[in-house]
């Protein structure tokens, strides 16, 4: 959880709600927090101010605090709104939902949610009405997609695993975005609910025959150990975020998450000047990346098509 408190004005307090939920691939730097989002994203959310004319540390001050899973999110949305903020900035589909029932008018900006119609955050993209609004990063479109990218890179691939969180409010959704996309493909999904880190051990065992193992983008459970079983099991595993890659999943497809921190920033300054939430148009990512991790190829026996090598945004050797 982060807070940004601007100079502006003493009680201008933006803050933002993230957690393990939302980044559990966050732990994976030494001196990263649990919890904590990883760097480039603030640091997105940073140059987005500063494009604004917000200079950090004479503008506005963050500050960090971090709650360590998803049971911790109610509590943590309430202290901040304790402290009279100004704006929530909250990561993902299960920081929103904690900061929603907090925050009673204090204005709410979201980065990076899943559909927030078809989840009740807004009204529509174009009018989002009530006091929240902001980046949304990911649908059935980008699920598509990712399954297409993986059908290049494992052609003739027929069931794919997908692991999503038991307790996730956007897990329904996410599976049926994905059996509707997978059934047009004629792919067979073996969906597994995973509860923690713990689950993940049997869960691997028990999902034979399948080709893939597709992680949704807020599953909870730390991605480096997700990673290690899945070149123990000669299972690949392809996500939405770039991060698990860089811990040594196989492929990412999804927005860019330093983009939409970065573009979120306009958000939080329009707030800042008067503006409603309500007002303020959902934005949908317009920037995708596409990263392999050629190592973990080599490791899983997999030869990359260079068609696809070429188009990637990031290869990690």
């Amino acid at each position: 959880m982060i807070a940004v408190r601007s100079q502006l004005r003493r009680r201008e307090l933006i803050t933002l709600l993230s957690g393990a939920a939302v980044w559990p691939i966050a732990a994976r730097a030494q001196e990263a927090r649990v919890g904590e989002p990883p760097a480039a994203f603030i640091d997105g959310f940073r140059r987005g101010l500063r494009e604004v004319g917000l200079v950090d540390g004479r503008d506005y001050v963050i500050e960090f605090a971090l709650p360590q899973s998803t049971a911790q999110m109610p509590g943590a949305a309430a202290e901040l709104v304790r402290r009279s903020v100004d704006i929530l900035l909250a990561s993902g589909t299960p920081s929103v939902l904690p900061a929603r029932d907090a925050a009673g008018q204090i204005p709410i900006v979201f980065v990076a949610t899943f559909d927030p119609v078809a989840t009740g955050l807004v009204a529509s993209l174009a009018r989002p009405g009530g006091n929240i609004t902001g980046m949304t990063s990911i649908s059935g479109d980008v699920i598509a997609k990712r399954l297409q990218l993986v059908t290049e890179l494992i052609p003739n691939v027929a069931r794919i695993a997908i692991l999503v969180r038991e307790t996730s409010p956007t897990a329904a959704q996410y599976v049926r975005e994905s059996q509707a996309a997978a059934w047009g493909m004629g792919i067979a999904l073996v969906i597994e609910n995973a509860r923690g880190v713990t689950d993940l051990d049997a869960m691997f065992l028990a999902v034979n025959g399948a080709s893939v193992l597709l992680v949704a983008d807020d599953a909870e459970f730390t991605a480096r150990r997700a990673e290690e079983l899945g070149i123990k099991h000669r299972l690949p595993t392809v996500s939405g975020l770039k991060e698990m890659v860089e811990a040594g999943g196989l492929m990412a497809y999804g927005g860019s998450f330093a983009e939409l921190y970065r573009r979120a920033a306009s958000h939080v300054h329009k707030i800042l000047q008067g503006m409603s939430p309500a007002d303020l148009p959902v934005e949908q990512a317009t920037k995708f990346e596409l990263v392999l991790n050629l190592k973990t190829a080599r490791a899983l026996g997999l030869e990359v098509p260079p068609m696809l090598l070429a188009r990637a945004d990031e290869v990690i050797e």
